[in-house]
């Protein structure tokens, strides 16, 4: 305080590229000069006793450094803290994303891939193995509204990352595949229906809400038929007569004639028959 009040006020100078320079070689001047006055040291091995006596170290350490710790007051985690907690997690993610250099990409080896598969069925193990008992939650609807809303968020983040694709043109080659797919694909469809489906009856149950509403199907059906049918009454289409229609008219009608006139021989027949058997039952 007393060398505080002794200072009077000074006069600020700016800081010139000449000062920069005599400031930058003070400091290499004094890092030779610490440099020099250091001598040759004997570098001494490492021993057992001396790593026990480390550890020790350590462990007194640790132990005076919680016996120094005191009695602290926990506090609740508000809202405040946790967006704070958050903003710092992605700061310091950005940071660590900027500050990482360019790597060098190895190749994958097939040993690199059977270790890898082993580290994820340990893992799969492992969690499994450390995982409790869970208490099973109902779905509430307000649940649902969430998970659909999440579902709509995540579908329009994901295409608007989506980059342009490049379009291929199609080959005759590709046709020919497309096809041949379709051709399997209806194959197993085909066999897998007439194995478990066709041939097997379908058993729906015939509820009274089922029934009414077969009715009110057959009620719309008759009205909308009715409709139609008022609808085009009295209009007839116009069909211009040919020779080659009244030819075909005419000949569509003999058939008519011949057919109906044989039918009606056979009939006349087998009914004659048949009461000449009767008489023949009644006199014999």
């Amino acid at each position: 305080v007393l060398y505080k009040e002794s200072v009077g006020t000074g006069t600020p100078t700016p800081i010139t590229p000449e000062m920069e320079r005599v400031k930058r070689n003070q400091e290499i001047c004094s890092s030779v000069l610490y440099k020099e006055n250091i001598g040759k040291a004997t570098p001494t091995p490492v021993t057992p006793e001396m790593e026990r006596v480390k550890r020790n170290q350590e462990i007194i350490s640790s132990v005076l450094y919680k016996e120094n710790v005191g009695k602290v007051t926990p506090t609740p985690i508000t809202p405040e803290m946790e967006r704070v907690k958050r903003n710092q997690e992605i700061i310091s993610s950005v940071l660590y994303k900027e500050n990482l250099g360019r790597a060098t990409p190895t190749p994958i080896t097939p040993e690199m891939e059977r270790v890898k598969r082993n580290q994820e069925q340990i893992s799969s193990v492992v969690y499994k193995e450390g995982l409790g008992k869970a208490t099973p939650t109902p779905v509430t609807p307000e649940m649902e509204r969430v998970k659909r809303n999440q579902e709509q968020i995540s579908s329009v983040l994901y295409k608007e990352h989506l980059a342009k694709g490049t379009p291929t043109p199609m080959t005759p080659e590709m046709e020919r595949a497309k096809r041949n797919q379709e051709n399997i694909s209806s194959v197993l469809y085909s066999d897998s229906f007439r194995k478990q489906v066709q041939g097997k009856a379908a058993y729906v149950l015939d509820t009274p809400e089922m029934r009414r509403v077969r009715e009110t199907q057959k009620h719309i059906s008759t009205v909308k038929y009715h409709e139609d049918f008022e609808k085009n009454k009295g209009t007839f289409t116009p069909v211009v007569t040919d020779p080659i229609t009244e030819r075909v008219k005419k000949n569509m009608q003999d058939f008519s004639d011949i057919s109906y006139r044989g039918i009606q021989r056979r009939v006349v027949e087998m009914e004659r028959k048949r009461v000449d058997q009767d008489q023949e039952n009644l006199t014999g």
